[in-house]
This record gives structure tokens, C-alpha cells and sequence, in this order.
């Protein structure tokens, strides 16, 4: 058991680094493509489950509950928001257009929200599921992990944005 400990607080620095990595080369590349968009989401995606068991303390047979499930919502959520950016930027054009067609318009945006809240409607899944298979104290601390993950990934992605880049 310590050694397993040993291990992960070794590789969770060095995922959180190599993520860091991964999010300054994206953050200076001018246009990402869409494949190495992806890849960018399943890293995070990664690491994100692997975090969640440390931080949850989940045992063999959580994890081998919760995996499977989360990638499933996670890849159909995907789906969802490949379909919203084109929708977002159809609506942005119209917006901008010297005429706009305020029917075209209210359509559009219409599809728009009906795919964010698909989106929406996907984490909630997620989150039912997952309080569905985690104990008490775990939801809570699924609820902040959640948002200190996020905070991180957020921050880390700042400091890349930076002039000097993660360095600093």
C-alpha cells in the first residue's frame, strides 16, 4: 500500500506537468487543429479521472464503475459541443450581418440553447451517476475536486498565456 501511495504522489506531479506542457504548446499555437484539440481533451480528460481517485480515495471497483461511464458522457458531450461551435459562429455571423434576418436569428440561437442545454443536461447525468455509486463523504469531495481541478487547469492555462510563458 505505500508503495502504490509512493507511486502516485510521484506521477501526479509529473501529469500535472506534462498537462502544463500540453497547454502551453496549445496556448501558442495560433490555431490548434481539431485533432490536436481533441487530444488536448482526452489528456485532461485523463488526468482528471486520475486525480478524481486519488482525491476520492476510490477503490477498484468504483473506478471500474465510474471509468467506463464518464468517458461515455464525456465522449457524448463532445459530440454536443462539436455540433455548438459551428452553431455559435453561424449565430455570430448573423449577428454581424449589415441586414440581419431576426428570424434567422431567434433560429439560431434556439439552436444554440438547445444544444448547451444538452450539454448541461449531459454533467448533470454525470453528476447523478456519480453520486449514485460514491459514499457521502466522497460526493463532497468530488464536489471540491471538482472545483479546485478546474481552478487549477485554469490557472495553469493562464500562466501559459503569459509573456515568458509556465516558467513564471
Amino acid at each position: 500500500m505505500i508503495k502504490r501511495k509512493a507511486v502516485r504522489v510521484r506521477l501526479i506531479p509529473a501529469l500535472l506537468a506534462l498537462a502544463a506542457l500540453g497547454a502551453s504548446f496549445a496556448a501558442a499555437a495560433p490555431a490548434p487543429q481539431a485533432r490536436s484539440r481533441e487530444r488536448i481533451r482526452e489528456n485532461l480528460l485523463t488526468l482528471r479521472l486520475l486525480r478524481m481517485t486519488q482525491a476520492l480515495d476510490l477503490t477498484e471497483e468504483q473506478s471500474a464503475m465510474i471509468f467506463p461511464a464518464v468517458n461515455r458522457i464525456e465522449k457524448e458531450k463532445l459530440g454536443l459541443l462539436r455540433r455548438l461551435s459551428p452553431e455559435i459562429e453561424g449565430l455570430r455571423e448573423a449577428v454581424r450581418s449589415p441586414e440581419p434576418d431576426e428570424a434567422d436569428i431567434l433560429a439560431r440561437a434556439d439552436r444554440v440553447r438547445e444544444l448547451r442545454d444538452a450539454v448541461k443536461a449531459k454533467d448533470d447525468e454525470l453528476e447523478a451517476f456519480l453520486e449514485a455509486g460514491l459514499t457521502p463523504v466522497q460526493r463532497a469531495k468530488y464536489l471540491l475536486f471538482s472545483v479546485d481541478f478546474y481552478r487549477g487547469i485554469g490557472q495553469i492555462l493562464e500562466r501559459t498565456r503569459r509573456p515568458g510563458g509556465a516558467g513564471r
